[in-house]
């Protein structure tokens, strides 16, 4: 979801480009970065979603689109009173397809959305609260085993829906850390996710916010192009080389 960006009175800009070379040796101050952010932008309050259901349907139509497409997506689905599991097990896979359109890839994510609540029947009664009470790893791995349902997927489900403590990695988090000199852009999934959860260690709450601030900073400040550096609450870092 777009959310209002910070501004700050702008200044010059650092470098975006330092660390793209190679990552910097020591540990990211992930402390910092989190405190900075929280203090210039504040509480972000995502994921939006009503139920935990929507939660994992959102985190399922997100993929590889604009969360505005995965919010038409979801208000066609709820019209049609199809924002359950039992609903979208039993719904027509072209109806379903109909009224996930606007999220792009319809006809692969009906067919994601309908192999996550087979999954949900099968291996935990249809209960999702059965289903979260698994322990954190042996959920993972289960949900990475369903089809269309990747790291990043799994791991905003578990984190926004079921409230593990799991760090969610995507582009907006590999940009920041890559201009920051931490990382590459091309670095592997776990790797990141391992670098920010041991140096960032935290609950379930903090590891929600800190992502969440990281998307408002990637959409509205460490952009692909033309990035705002100066006017990033991370800016400093920059200059401090950091």
């Amino acid at each position: 979801m777009q959310k209002d960006g910070f501004r700050r009175p702008t200044r010059k800009a650092a470098s975006s480009e330092q660390g793209r070379s190679r990552p910097r040796e020591g540990q990211p101050p992930l402390d910092e970065y989190y405190n900075s952010l929280f203090t210039a932008l504040g509480p972000q309050h995502w994921w939006p979603g009503e139920t935990q259901f929507e939660v994992i349907v959102g985190a399922i139509l997100t993929q590889n689109t604009s969360w505005a497409n995965v919010e038409r997506a979801i208000d066609n689905l709820r019209s049609e009173r199809l924002l359950s599991p039992a609903a979208i097990k039993q719904a027509p896979l072209r109806r379903l397809e109909k009224l996930i359109r606007p999220s792009g890839y319809f006809r692969q994510k009906a067919r994601k959305l309908k192999a996550f609540c087979e999954f949900l029947r099968v291996e935990h009664r249809g209960s999702l609260k059965r289903m979260f009470e698994t322990p954190t790893n042996q959920l993972r791995e289960a949900l990475l085993k369903v089809f269309g349902i990747g790291p990043e997927t799994a791991d905003s489900i578990l984190l926004y829906a079921g409230e593990h403590a799991v760090f969610v990695v995507d582009a907006y988090t590999k940009r920041m850390l890559a201009r920051h000199g931490w990382a590459k852009e091309e670095a592997k999934y776990e790797d990141v996710r391992w670098m920010v959860e041991r140096q960032f260690p935290g609950d379930a709450e903090r590891f929600n916010e800190f992502h969440a601030l990281i998307v408002n900073t990637g959409k509205n400040f460490c952009r692909p192009r033309e990035p705002l550096c100066g006017e990033c609450p991370l800016g400093r870092y920059l200059e401090e080389g950091r």
